[in-house]
């Protein structure tokens, strides 16, 4: 029984030794697989995009470029359907017809109705007036003998002086219909044209945005909506890439940067190309903050090297460069090559 307690002890024992040195095996195979030797130095190749996208909603009617397709400036990505923008169009031009007629109104004053109008309405007024004030002077001989009660003078008195405004009003009327608008008013309506065009300009200029062109040369890298979707004000449809403004970034820790300034000319290969040898010239540096990886430079840790962004661009042009082709530098200890 205790040789046979011990032989199982034994067996556990080498079991479990043997899964350590597995899993210790496959520890050592995956940091010597995934990390990059420390003899070079990774970038990658990068280009400028420019992001497609509407200042007005709509859904996606058409598209004229798919992803892949060289593109020319100006030429046509997509069209937007966009009714809501289409009724406002048709808002905005009955504004400004309206605010024609009212100009074009003013310019020409009165038509001679509207003023034999003003005129009849001026001479019943008046009328009016001349009523209420024979009235008034009646109920007034009559308080004085003391017949009359104050409150039948006072309502009389009231209505008297009611009927002497309505007459001046008509007569305001009657004059303004004959002389015609002021100037203030007639820039006051010409005015309110401009304005109503104005609007109609601006309209005009979002129904423009429906029509989606390309703003510079390259290439259609991306297309996010399907057609028929619906897509809101500056919402991305198509990135554009400028393989004609293309460079390389680097991720470097600050102590292999001896011999690297702004303007400083790199050697380096690129692995998606037959490894073909390229020159680079660096055009800007700077670190990349606390949110990169520091690396201590001693393992007793006297100071910390910060990583820094570096990115440089070839002397001459590369043909079939690619975004996102990896670039290998070569270092030699503490220099890059």
């Amino acid at each position: 029984m205790d040789h046979d307690k011990k032989f199982s002890t034994n067996n556990m024992l080498l079991a479990f030794i043997a899964v350590l040195v597995v899993i210790g095996l496959v520890a050592l195979t995956g940091f010597f697989l995934l990390t990059p030797p420390d003899d070079i130095v990774m970038g990658q190749a990068e280009a400028t995009q420019v992001r497609i996208s509407s200042k007005v909603p709509g859904r996606v009617a058409s598209y004229r470029a798919d992803e892949g397709d060289r593109i020319q400036k100006g030429d046509t990505l997509a069209f937007l359907d966009t009714p809501d923008i289409m009724a406002k169009l048709k808002q905005a031009e009955a504004a400004r017809s309206a605010a024609e007629a009212q100009s074009a109104k003013a310019q020409k004053g009165a038509r001679a109705q509207e003023i034999a109008a003003a005129y009849e309405m001026w001479q019943k007024a008046q009328a009016g007036k001349e009523i209420a004030r024979k009235s008034y002077e009646r109920v007034q001989n009559l308080y004085e003998k003391g017949v009359m009660s104050a409150q039948k003078r006072d309502e009389a008195e009231a209505n008297y002086k009611a009927m002497e405004a309505t007459e001046k009003a008509a007569k305001s009327q009657y004059d303004m219909a004959k002389d015609g608008a002021r100037v203030e008013d007639k820039h006051a309506a010409a005015a309110l044209v401009n304005q109503a065009s104005g609007a109609v300009a601006e309209v005009e200029s979002y129904i423009d945005e429906s029509v989606l062109l390309s703003p510079i040369d390259g290439e259609i890298s991306d297309r996010f909506p399907q057609l028929g979707e619906l897509v809101g004000t500056g919402a991305p449809i198509m990135n554009v890439t400028d393989l004609n403004d293309m460079w390389i970034t680097f991720s470097i820790r600050e102590d292999l940067l001896k011999n690297i300034r702004v303007g400083s000319e790199l050697n380096a290969f690129i692995p998606a190309l037959d490894d073909q040898k390229v020159t680079l010239k660096v055009y800007y540096m700077k670190d990349m903050g606390s949110y990169a990886a520091w690396k201590a430079t001693k393992t007793t840790g006297q100071y910390d090297a910060k990583t820094f962004e570096v990115r440089a661009r070839p002397t001459e042009k590369i043909a079939d460069l690619r975004p996102g082709m990896s670039v290998i530098m070569k270092k030699k200890g503490k220099d890059i090559l």
